[in-house]
């Protein structure tokens, strides 16, 4: 069991406002990865941090990904991996944050501001932490905890292990990626210079809870051709591409949507939707833990395209499915310690561990698919994605903690 220490938890803290003060937004549409220049002054800034910290095999590749190594110390062991991401999702505003701490918080509700608020009766893990530090927007944007609580976690076990050379860990290789938000992280990401056993990403939520298993995951993007003529003289003869693809969004089954599953549940969400009477375009995500049960949403994308084609003889629907990632466990059950040893990381901690799935996925997913396990390990933060977003500081303390133990376990096991 690892205990941080005073100053290594206020570092930690210092490090989070740092990173989520740096606007790091990816963008989807771009295919550039990164695909907004913004996440390069996080990614040249961790690097200068790694090399300040006194870790020598460092580098920053074509692509953005920052990879480091720290060798065991006077540990043994295989080479774990730790990953997180430096972009942020486009779901909010995210320039300018300006991240508020909440110092012996009274276990009320809290104004974050612009209207915002978090009210322990909608968000009712907050009561966990009254007493405690937690940090918030303020209302103008988000606060960027998905995934910079998860690059500060990491980088304070760096330090820390920097500045404690005697204690007995497994070597340790650092990935920092961008453009997780986007599906496309690891896409120009060459695996075969990894050398890590397994990795684990710190990309999770609640305190202390472990993932390994998320959806499998496909974009799929419906384009709509229709006919023009002047609207004067269209009887009979216009085919209008928004009235097609109004139709097949209609046809989407409103009980598998996101706003009304979870747990096990799989859906169909509509990303996106532009166009003009001749062309429309809606991107749409499907979901499923089951790939059997995907392979029947894509088909039942197919089935509803034929009917729309029916329906608007004279228009015609193309599909473009693209498989963005699939189930993790599928390669983590083959590895059991990479399981076991995450979930002790946790018990030592002096809390009970809870393994949960995720209910979308992380780089860790396709890492997983390219032969190496990755699960994911929690952050402290909640609310992702919105203006009311917010983090733990106990929490990332404890997921410090975490990483340390994982750390020492790999070295226990030899």
């Amino acid at each position: 069991m690892t205990n941080l220490d005073q100053a290594s938890q206020e570092k930690l803290v210092e490090r989070f406002l740092r990173y989520a003060r740096i606007e790091t937004a990816s963008d989807r549409s771009v295919a550039e990865i990164p695909s907004t220049p913004s996440q390069w002054d996080l990614l040249k800034l961790l690097v200068k941090e790694l090399m300040d910290l006194g870790v020598s095999d460092v580098e920053l590749t074509a692509n953005g990904y920052v990879i480091a190594r720290i060798p065991s110390s006077p540990g043994s062991g295989p080479v774990i991996g730790l990953m997180a991401h430096v972009d942020t999702a486009s779901d909010a505003p995210s320039e300018g944050v300006n991240p508020r701490l909440h110092r012996d918080y009274d276990g009320g509700v809290v104004d974050i501001g612009e209207g915002f608020r978090l009210d322990p009766a909608e968000f009712p893990e907050l009561a966990r932490y009254k007493g405690a530090t937690i940090i918030t927007t303020d209302g103008r944007t988000l606060l960027g905890a998905d995934d910079k609580a998860g690059v500060a976690e990491i980088m304070t076990a760096v330090a820390w292990l920097q500045a404690n050379p005697g204690f007995r860990h497994a070597p340790i290789e650092v990935l920092f990626t961008p453009d997780e938000e986007t599906g496309k992280g690891l896409d120009r990401l060459d695996v075969s210079r990894l050398k890590a056993r397994c990795f684990y990403t710190v990309d999770g939520g609640e305190e202390g809870v472990v993932e390994a298993e998320c959806f499998n995951a496909y974009q799929v993007r419906a384009q709509f051709t229709g006919r023009v003529i002047h609207l004067g003289v269209a009887r009979g003869k216009l085919v209008n591409a928004v009235s097609m693809a109004g139709l097949f969004l209609g046809m989407l089954p409103r009980s598998e949507s996101p706003e009304a599953t979870d747990g096990r549940y799989g859906y169909y969400c509509p990303l996106e939707i532009r166009g003009n009477l001749e062309n429309a375009t809606l991107d749409i995500f499907l979901r499923d833990f089951d790939r059997e049960r995907m392979n029947g949403r894509l088909e039942t994308l197919r089935t509803m395209a034929k009917a729309v084609e029916a329906i608007y003889p004279d228009g015609r629907v193309s599909l473009t499915e693209t498989k963005q990632y699939v189930n993790m466990y599928e390669a983590i059950q083959k590895d059991p310690p990479v399981i076991d040893l995450m979930i002790e990381a946790v018990r030592r901690t002096g809390i009970a561990p809870e393994l949960r799935v995720i209910r979308g996925g992380t780089d860790g997913s396709k890492l997983s698919a390219m032969g190496i396990p990755t699960p994911n390990l929690f952050t402290g933060g909640y609310n992702y994605h919105s203006r009311q977003e917010w983090a733990a500081v106990p929490a990332m303390v404890r997921a410090v903690e975490t990483i340390l133990n994982l750390a020492s376990l790999w070295a226990e096991r030899g």
